[in-house]
């Protein structure tokens, strides 16, 4: 038998273990778990009133036309669907960007893929930028950034025993920034906290961004959670009318509810056409490189929704009524206990209690109720039936 003495010997074998994403553990935890009564706010999926992660309506409908009017199956190219990232533009970047040619887009597998795809091409261009990371952040992050190769730079963005977002910490954070740098933005729906910055602080965050020459990279993923589509890219829309370079990472996983479908887009501004094109370039070339062509079905659904005037205006219904939901369970869960009330003032899928690791073990171990170690949780992760059992274990884990 072969002695391994040597680093070039080394063989698979020899990988050492990967520490476990927590939440993948906690999903096969509550998977694992035989009560019946488990409520499961840890997993960040839409759900209705009875539970369910429904296909939307006009999903459906789009999947019916889809099946009946497509042709072939083959290559669309590394750009996916083009038609579907002009839909998304107007959408997502608004009418007074729509058509400006120093933006260009293309689809990509989900908001991850696009936000790789993003600091891949940061650290082409600069692999010694520093990305100015708030604290918390979506825990898939850090891991993309340092793919990479990118250093971070942590600063606190939320406070969770006052509630309240850290601006004059994220503001002298950004300060020590240098030209080059770069500044990840949540475009709406903070996730893990559901604190948004006001339209003041967003232009107070602009103008140093533009001032220090900073590069942002903007992921909103959750478009249409929050207050409205328009409101919702309001801090996005004004980086894109000061900054000569943007990178934005979008998803339509959450506002079409195609999670499984992996639906997304990346959109660059840089300051000329040209600088755009040669950009652009170098996008295709990592895309090439990472996944050669995106998945078709669930952009192409979405491609027809958007084209279709009645499905776009019943989409808008459908999404209404997603958002209508994640703010009446923010009110109801609220109104329950005075130190819940900031619940009601924040927006999107998530929140965080303010509760220890402990508690949120007691809830698990006596409670069945899942959700992540800092106390994150999904306000929607519970069926209507389940808000006061879920209300009464916090209150009581929060007394104790």
């Amino acid at each position: 038998m072969l002695t391994r003495t040597d680093a070039k010997a080394r063989g698979l074998a020899d990988l050492p273990p990967v520490q476990a994403d927590s939440l993948l553990a906690l999903i096969a935890l509550c998977d694992a778990d035989p009560r019946p009564e488990k409520i499961d706010v840890g997993v960040g999926v839409f759900r209705d009133a009875v539970g369910n992660t429904p296909i939307l309506k006009v999903m459906k409908e789009a999947e019916r036309r889809l099946v009946d009017t497509q042709r072939s199956k083959s290559y669309l190219g590394s750009s996916g669907d083009k038609r579907f990232a002009e839909l998304i533009r107007p959408i997502l970047l608004g009418n007074e960007h729509a058509h400006d040619e120093r933006i260009a887009g293309l689809q990509t597998p989900g908001g991850c893929g696009a936000l790789r795809l993003g600091f891949e091409l940061i650290a082409t261009v600069n692999p010694q930028a520093r990305v100015f990371v708030g604290t918390p952040t979506w825990p898939n992050h850090p891991p993309i950034i340092k793919a990479v190769g990118l250093p971070i730079v942590e600063y606190g963005y939320y406070d969770r025993q006052s509630r309240h977002v850290l601006f004059d910490e994220m503001m002298a954070s950004l300060n020590t920034a240098e030209a080059g740098d770069v500044v990840l933005l949540h475009g709406c729906c903070h996730n893990p906290t559901g604190a948004d910055l006001t339209h003041e602080q967003w232009r107070e965050v602009t103008h140093l961004v533009a001032a220090r020459g900073l590069l942002p990279l903007v992921d909103i993923a959750y478009q249409g959670f929050g207050r409205g589509l328009d409101d919702d890219a309001h801090g996005l829309r004004g980086i894109l009318a000061a900054c000569d370079e943007v990178i934005v990472a979008q998803s339509c996983d959450k506002n079409f509810s195609v999670y499984r479908d992996r639906v997304g887009s990346l959109f660059v501004k840089t300051g000329t056409v040209e600088t755009t094109k040669t950009a652009m370039g170098h996008v295709f070339q990592r895309a090439r490189e990472m996944w050669s062509m995106p998945p078709d079905h669930g952009a192409a659904a979405v491609h027809i929704i958007l084209e279709d005037p009645q499905l776009r205006a019943d989409w808008l219904v459908e999404l209404a009524a997603m958002r209508d939901r994640i703010n009446a369970v923010r009110q109801r869960i609220a109104s329950a206990d005075p130190r819940l009330a900031f619940i009601g003032g924040q927006y999107g899928m998530f929140s965080m209690l303010p509760i220890s690791r402990e508690q949120v073990l007691t809830l698990r171990e006596d409670g069945a109720i899942y959700m992540a170690d800092s106390g994150r949780f999904n306000v929607v992760g519970i069926a209507d039936s389940d808000i006061d059992r879920f209300i009464e274990a916090v209150v009581e884990v929060m007394d104790a």
